[in-house]
């Protein structure tokens, strides 16, 4: 009796490991990446959103607009020469841009070259109306963004159409942007006009771009708090599957050495606000983030 138990459990203990490994393997997609694993995928995703519709009650009536810089680059090469598929996250794009059309604001969308934004589509919410209606609403500027380059060669000394610019998250905001120098050049301009800056998640990745300026002078943030992604979070990554090995590189702990200091510990829904760059810790933080954005902007504007 004792051994027909025990070889029962030995064969649920097998299919539990068979079931975990199976379920935290990456799936591969058709050009050779990876995308998160479906355990990664339940854990780290949802159908739905947080979205609560704010309604302000003095919303702009001006032209005043806020730039989204996205990036162009889809896949990540981990230190193990696999490939994430990434790009930037729709609930982290999405949920933001809804606040700030409530509040009045319009969004213009640019990537380093002017091609097509990458989007992490695995992690689009569904179920969620409001989210895939603003996706739908936004899929020409997405598919059809501005050139970077072309705004700050031409465009950006002589504008005063914007009121921020704003970096969404995704592991792609760190591909292209933290070494980008027309980013920091934007940067720059954002931060000498007293415009705001936003980024959530991987976003705060890009402004790692303001140091490129070398020996010319301090680190634009040095001394600010934001809220980010842990590097301690994406490290665990690979265990879960999420994705298909580990990153060659932290931004946060660049960020770190460069005088940043990182305020949450986990991938949660903390949103802050230093000076004039706000920040927001990951997915969970997007709809507090795009409120607290709206409601900064609001205030700028209507001094």
């Amino acid at each position: 009796m004792l051994k027909k138990i025990l070889i029962g459990l030995a064969i649920l203990i097998l299919i539990a490991l068979i079931t975990f490994y199976v379920t935290t393997r990456p799936t591969a997609t058709e050009d050779g990446a990876y995308i998160p694993s479906p355990l990664a995928l339940k854990l780290a995703t949802s159908p739905t959103t947080d979205f609560d519709n704010t309604i302000y009650e003095n919303p702009h009536k001006g032209n005043k607009k806020v730039l989204m810089v996205c990036t162009e680059e889809r896949n990540m090469t981990m230190e193990n020469g696999k490939l994430f598929s990434t790009g930037n996250h729709p609930v982290e794009m999405m949920l933001p841009i809804l606040h700030l059309k409530n509040a009045g604001f319009d969004v213009d969308i640019v990537t380093p070259t002017g091609k097509p934004v990458k989007v992490e589509m695995w992690a689009m919410p569904e179920d969620d109306k409001n989210v895939k209606s603003i996706f739908s609403e936004f899929k020409n500027k997405i598919e059809n963004p501005g050139k970077l380059s072309a705004f700050v060669q031409n465009s950006m000394n002589d504008s005063t159409d914007y009121v921020a610019i704003f970096i969404p998250g995704g592991h792609g905001a760190m591909l292209g942007l933290p070494d980008n120098s027309d980013m920091n050049k934007l940067l720059h301009w954002s931060h000498d006009n007293d415009m705001f800056t936003l980024a959530i998640c991987h976003g705060p990745a890009a402004l790692l771009a303001a140091s490129l300026d070398g020996d010319k002078g301090s680190f634009l943030y040095k001394d600010y708090k934001i809220a980010s992604f842990p590097d301690a979070v994406d490290a665990q990554g690979p265990m879960i599957g999420y994705t298909p090995g580990a990153l060659t590189w932290k931004y946060g702990e660049r960020l770190n050495k460069l005088g940043v200091t990182i305020i949450n510990e986990a991938a949660d829904n903390t949103v802050h606000i230093d000076r004039k760059l706000i920040t927001g810790a990951s997915p969970q933080a997007a709809n507090a983030f795009g409120k607290l954005a709206a409601i900064e902007l609001l205030k700028a504007v209507n001094k």
